[in-house]
Formats: structure tokens, sequence, C-alpha cells
């Protein structure tokens, strides 16, 4: 039995990752450990929680001594790092957070890592989980690619480069073992109710204005999180030690479609006298808000064989249908 440890699995998605994972190998045992902040949720994991080959431990990534336990006990042979604080409001409200848990972290994480498994003489990988928002943002053309220069245009893509960058640095420095994988916009089920997309249901349910910033033009690059998982799954088993992989759904959507969209599914699902769409209401844009992401994942669809099964308007029916169970309770 091979032991994992997982960081923020009670997040949106590794608590898509952690079920996928078990039912896919069973030689691994996976160890969550999750501070359960605003965004972890152990009701996503309901279905594994008594799982013989999974463990959840509530502790802080900036907490070097339970590290060091956890290593210790567990003889860990890989890191699958989700951990993060990753609200770009939030960021805005309270950069130091993003900044000790992203950063910090981080690097309290790999450290323990990378000296563990050096006095062991394990050769463990660390796989490092982040986002499309550290290349900044695109014009109307072009795509991200794994050559794009990091340019984070808010504290919390900031703090996730800055992750990325620690990460890197053990690979050239130390000879660590490390992937790195950029993610576009993730959406699907436990996604955390403040995000763009449960935010439209949910105010579209309960009859309140739906928000939508700016003009609602600013364009993303949409992954549903199961097609995310997988390609999590070939980069993990898979990439070149010291790689970088983008993985994108190759799904670009302005906001104002998304929200038009899902008011169209409700208005099948769930009718009513007058049309959802009505309620769609245009605010304030926030303060940093990178207009445009979009990803090129030729490099790991062409090295690693991934590519999505999801397109947009397929998710999004199963993410609706999703969150309409989850309301109605």
């Amino acid at each position: 039995m091979k032991h994992i440890l997982i960081t923020g699995g009670a997040g949106f998605i590794g608590s898509n990752f952690i079920p996928y994972f078990l039912e896919k190998y069973e030689n691994y045992f996976l160890v969550n450990l999750d501070l359960l902040t605003y965004a972890g949720n152990l009701e996503n994991l309901e279905e594994v929680e008594n799982h013989n080959r999974y463990k959840f431990v509530k502790g802080d990534i900036l907490n070097r001594e339970l590290l060091e336990y956890l290593f210790s006990e567990y003889k860990f042979f890989a890191v699958i790092h989700f951990a993060a604080e990753s609200h770009v409001d939030n960021s805005i409200l309270n950069p130091h957070t993003f900044i000790e848990t992203n950063v910090n972290g981080t690097h309290n994480l790999i450290d323990i890592a990378y000296k563990f498994w050096k006095d062991k003489s394990i050769d463990g990988r660390f796989h490092q989980i982040s986002t499309d928002e550290v290349y900044g943002s695109l014009g109307k053309t072009g795509l991200f690619t794994e050559n794009t220069p990091y340019a984070p245009n808010s504290p919390y893509s900031a703090s996730k480069a800055g992750s990325d960058m620690v990460v890197r640095s053990y690979h050239h420095t130390y000879g660590m073992d490390t992937v790195i994988t950029n993610c576009s916009n993730n959406y699907g089920e436990k996604q955390h109710d403040e995000k763009l997309i449960p935010v439209i249901i949910r105010n579209a349910l309960q009859g309140n204005p739906i928000p939508i910033y700016g003009d609602g033009k600013n364009v993303r690059d949409w992954l549903y999180v199961l097609d995310h998982c997988k390609g999590i799954d070939l980069a993990f088993h898979k990439g070149r030690a010291g790689e970088t992989y983008n993985i994108g759904g190759r799904n670009e959507r302005e906001n104002i479609y998304i929200a038009t969209m899902i008011c169209e599914i409700l208005d099948q699902k769930v009718p009513k006298e007058s049309s959802y769409k009505k309620q769609i209401t245009y605010v304030t844009d926030r303060l940093g808000h990178d207009r445009r992401y979009a990803i090129d994942a030729t490099k790991i669809e062409k090295e690693l064989g991934w590519s999505a099964d999801e397109n947009f308007e397929s998710g999004i029916i199963k993410t609706v249908e999703w969150y309409l169970k989850k309301y109605a309770k």
C-alpha cells in the first residue's frame, strides 16, 4: 500500500479528486490534510469518509510539527497539493492570509517533503496544483502556454505564482521530482457557494438579482472538474519531473453567456412566470479583474494523451442539476 498526502482535499477540486482516485487505484492510501477554512467542507467527502484507504486529518500546512509527524507516520511517497486560499475577492480584502497560506504554507510543505525523502532515500514526487491566473490577462486573441511569463494581477494570483516558483526552485536547486499543473476555471459539483456559477443558480432560485461584474464580457476557459481530475492523474503518473502542464477545457465563454445559459436551463427545469434572465444585473467591476483567460492544452494532450470529455454545454447541465438537488435540501 502506497501512502499519498493530499492537502486541501475537502475543497472543491480535492473533494472530486479523492473519490475518483480511490476508486481508480486500489494500492493507494490517501491522507487528506485540510484546515477546513471557509472553502473546505467534509460533507463533500461523505462518500469516502469510512473508506478503508482514506484518512482525514484536520490541520494546517503552516504547522511544521504536524507535517513532520505525518511524514514519519505514513511514509508518504508523494504529495498532491491542492490546499490554498483561492477566492480572488477575498484576496483583495485580506491579502496577508493568501501570502501566508499559499506561499509560506507551500514552502513549509515542500521543504519537509524534500528533507524527509532525502533522509529516507525515497524518490518522492511533489505535485503542485495551480491556476492559469498566474499568467495575468490575455487580449482578444492568444492562449496561455507553459512558456507564458508569469504576470499575476491579484493578490490571489500573485500568491499562487509565488508558490509555483517555490516548487520550481526545489526542482532546479535540489533535484526534487516536482510537477506543476495550471488549470483554467473549474466548474461542477461541490464548488463553494461564493463562486460564479453557484451564485448565479442560488440567486436565480431565490428571486434575487443575479450579479454580473462590469459589462459581463470577461472571458474564461471553463474546465469540468472531473476532466481536471483526470488531467491531474495523468500529470502525476506520467508527467516529466520539473515540467509544467496546462489543463484547459477549450471552452471560452463570456460571463454573461454563462449567466444567460444557466437561466435558460432553469427556465426549463424550474419554470416560473417570467424568465430568470430578467434577474441579471450588472454591478461595479471588481478591482484588477482580468479580461480574458484561455489555456493552450496542447502539451498535456500530445505528451500525456489527455482530453476533456465534457464541453461546457454538456457539463453545465450536469452542474445545474447537482445544485438543484443541493439547494432543494
